[in-house]
C-alpha cells in the first residue's frame, strides 16, 4: 500500500476516500466514476433511487465485489480490498437490514461473534458478559441484561447490538445500509441517539445510506446523492434542504448540473 496523504480541505485525512470508482457486468455499467470520502467523526449520508448503483457501491468499499477501475484510499494509502475479511481486518465494517445477529445467542455472546475469549477449550463467560456490559453502557446502549437472547430484543435494540458489534471490533468506517427501514419513531430514535454518540466520539466514520431524507438532517454532516452510477451532489446538510434533496432525485434531467462539489455532468443518465 502506498501512503498518498489524502486530506478533505480542511486537511484532516480521510478515513475512507474512493476515486474514480467503476463497476460493469459485462454490457451493464452499474457505477461511473464515483468520487466519495468520509472523515472520522463524520456522519456521510449516501441517498439515490433504487438502481442507482448504492449496493454495487457498498459492496466495492467492503471488499465483496472488486471494481473495474478507480482507486480506495484508507486513511490515506491506496489499498486494493481482496475480501471481506480483508476490509474488517483494515477497519470497515457493515451492518446490513438482515443484522447477521444469531437469535438464539445472547447478546453478550453476539458482541462476542468470532472473537471470543478463551482459556484453552473453554469460554470466559463471565468477562464476556462484564465486557459486554461495560461497552454497552459506555456508548449508552440501553439493555436491562446481556444474558438476554437477541430474539427477545426490539428492532431499535437488535440494530444497536449490530452497530455495537461493528464499533467493538474497532472499525474505524461503518456502512449502514437503511438501518432505520420498516422502524417506527421510538426505534429509529435509538440508532439515531447512537450514531450521534459515535459521531461525538470523533473516531469513527459512518456512511448512512437512508431512503427517510428526513433523517439525513438529523444526523449526517455531509449528504451525497448516487444517480445514474455517479455522485451528482455533495454538500453539506447545513447548506442545503429537503425540498433540493427532491428536486435532484425526481427531476435529474431539469437540473443539467447538479450542485455537486464534483461538478459532474448527468450525461451518462441520458445515455
Amino acid at each position: 500500500m502506498t501512503d498518498l496523504n489524502l486530506s478533505g480541505p480542511d486537511s484532516q485525512p480521510d478515513a475512507l476516500r474512493a476515486v474514480g470508482i467503476a463497476k460493469s457486468y459485462g454490457t451493464i455499467t452499474a457505477l461511473r466514476g464515483v468520487d466519495l470520502h468520509v472523515k472520522p467523526g463524520e456522519v456521510l449520508g449516501l441517498i439515490g433511487d433504487n438502481g442507482a448503483g448504492k449496493s454495487t457501491l457498498i459492496k466495492i468499499l467492503t471488499g465483496y465485489h472488486r471494481a473495474t477501475s478507480g482507486d480506495l484510499f484508507i486513511h490515506g494509502q491506496r489499498t486494493q480490498l481482496q475480501s471481506v475479511k480483508h476490509a474488517r481486518e483494515l477497519g470497515i465494517e457493515t451492518v446490513f437490514q438482515d443484522l447477521a445477529l444469531i437469535d438464539t445467542l445472547p447478546v453478550y455472546m453476539n458482541l462476542h461473534l468470532n472473537k471470543e475469549l478463551t482459556v484453552g477449550p473453554f469460554l470466559r463467560k463471565n468477562l464476556m458478559r462484564m465486557r459486554a456490559r461495560r461497552y454497552l453502557d459506555d456508548i449508552g446502549i440501553n439493555i436491562p441484561s446481556v444474558n438476554v437472547d437477541v430474539s427477545m430484543l426490539s428492532g431499535g435494540q437488535r440494530q444497536a447490538i449490530a452497530v455495537a458489534r461493528s464499533v467493538y471490533s474497532n472499525a474505524t468506517t461503518i456502512l449502514l445500509d437503511e438501518p432505520l427501514a420498516a422502524m417506527g419513531v421510538k426505534e429509529g430514535g435509538i440508532i439515531l441517539d447512537l450514531i450521534q454518540r459515535l459521531r461525538e466520539r470523533r473516531d469513527v466514520a459512518i456512511i448512512l445510506i437512508v431512503h427517510n431524507y428526513a433523517q439525513v438532517f438529523d444526523v449526517c454532516d455531509r449528504v451525497n446523492l448516487l444517480q445514474g452510477g455517479k455522485i451528482t451532489f455533495d454538500k453539506r446538510t447545513n447548506d442545503t434542504s429537503i425540498e433540493e434533496l427532491l428536486h435532484l432525485v425526481t427531476n435529474p434531467y431539469r437540473n443539467g448540473r447538479p450542485g455537486s462539489s464534483y461538478g459532474q455532468e448527468l450525461d451518462s443518465l441520458r445515455a
